[in-house]
C-alpha cells in the first residue's frame, strides 16, 4: 500500500471516528449516568438502571414494538408501490426516464414540514378529501382520516417513496432484456418470468430500498407527531419527551443506544447478503 492510499485510509477512519464513533461514545457514557438537577443534567454514579428501566417499563417496550410495526408495514407498502413505479421507469423509452426520475425526486425540492402540513390540510375533517366525498354524496359526515395510524402510514409512504424507487430503478435498469425475451421464447408466462428472473435479479435493489425506508422510519418523529393520534406510540416521540420535557438525558441516551443496536442488525444482514451474492 503506497503512501497516498495510507493517507486516504487514515483520513477516512479519522472522519468516521470524529463523526460517528466519538459522538456514540459520548451518548453511551451518558446512558450509564444518573439524572440530576444540574448543568448538564446528569452525573455520577454510573449505573445500568436506565437499561433495566427500558426492559421493565411497558411504555418503552410498547414504543419499540410500535415503531417496528409501523416501520415494517410502511416499508412493505412502500415496496408494493415503489416496485411497479421503478419497473415502469426502467422500461420506459430512454428519453422519458430522466423526466420520470425528476418527477420522483421533485417533492424533495419542497420543505419536508411543508409537505406534511399539506397532508394535514387534506386529511382534516374540513379538508379537501372530506369535502370532495361529501359533495359527491359518498359520505354523510366527515371521515376521521387525520390522527390515525392510516394517516401515519400514508405520510411515511409519501415521504420515503423516492428512497425505494431510486435503488430499485438502478437495479432494474441494468437488467438485460435478452433474458426476458429468452424466457418468453421458451414458453414462460409473464408472471413466471417476473418471479424467476426479474425479481431475483432485482433483489439487491429491493434490500437496499427496504433498508433506506425502514431505518429512518423506526426513529421517525415528525410524521407520527403531526399525523398520528394519541395512540400512535413510537420510540422517536418517547426519546423527544425524555430529552426535552423530562430532561432525563441518561434515559434518552439509553433509548438512543438501544435504537441504534436494533438498526445495526438489518445493516449487518444486508452486508452479509451482499458478500454472499458477490461470492456466488
Amino acid at each position: 500500500m503506497n503512501v497516498q492510499a495510507k493517507t486516504s485510509l487514515f483520513a477516512v477512519w479519522l472522519w468516521i471516528g470524529l463523526v460517528l464513533l466519538l459522538p456514540f461514545a459520548i451518548v453511551l457514557k451518558i446512558s450509564f449516568a444518573t439524572a440530576q438537577l444540574s448543568v448538564p443534567p446528569y452525573g455520577p454514579p454510573l449505573t445500568g438502571a436506565n437499561y433495566a428501566a427500558l426492559v421493565g417499563d411497558g411504555l418503552y417496550v410498547r414504543a419499540y414494538l410500535g415503531s417496528l410495526r409501523i416501520a415494517l408495514v410502511s416499508t412493505a407498502l412502500t415496496l408494493l408501490l415503489g416496485y411497479p413505479m421503478a419497473y415502469a421507469i426502467a422500461r420506459a423509452p430512454v428519453r422519458w426516464r430522466q423526466i420520470l426520475l425528476l418527477l420522483v425526486v421533485l417533492p424533495f425540492w419542497t420543505s419536508f414540514l411543508v409537505r406534511i402540513y399539506a397532508w394535514i390540510g387534506l386529511l382534516r375533517p374540513t379538508g379537501l378529501i372530506n369535502l370532495v366525498l361529501e359533495s359527491l354524496g359518498v359520505i354523510a359526515e366527515p371521515l376521521r382520516l387525520l390522527n390515525t395510524d392510516g394517516a401515519v402510514y400514508l405520510g411515511i409512504v409519501y415521504a420515503y417513496l423516492p428512497f425505494m424507487v431510486l435503488p430499485l430503478y438502478a437495479r432494474l435498469e441494468k437488467l438485460d432484456p435478452a433474458l426476458l425475451e429468452a424466457a418468453a421464447d421458451l414458453g414462460a408466462r409473464p408472471w413466471s418470468t417476473f418471479l424467476k428472473i426479474t425479481l431475483p435479479l432485482s433483489r439487491p435493489g429491493v434490500i437496499a430500498g427496504c433498508l433506506l425506508v425502514f431505518i429512518p422510519t423506526v426513529g421517525e418523529f415528525v410524521i407520527p407527531e403531526l399525523l398520528g393520534g394519541p395512540d400512535t406510540l413510537m420510540i422517536g416521540k418517547v426519546l423527544w419527551t425524555e430529552f426535552f420535557t423530562n430532561r432525563n438525558w441518561p434515559m434518552s441516551a439509553a433509548v438512543a443506544v438501544i435504537l441504534l443496536a436494533v438498526l445495526v442488525l438489518p445493516i449487518m444482514w444486508f452486508q452479509a447478503a451482499q458478500k454472499e451474492e458477490a461470492r456466488a
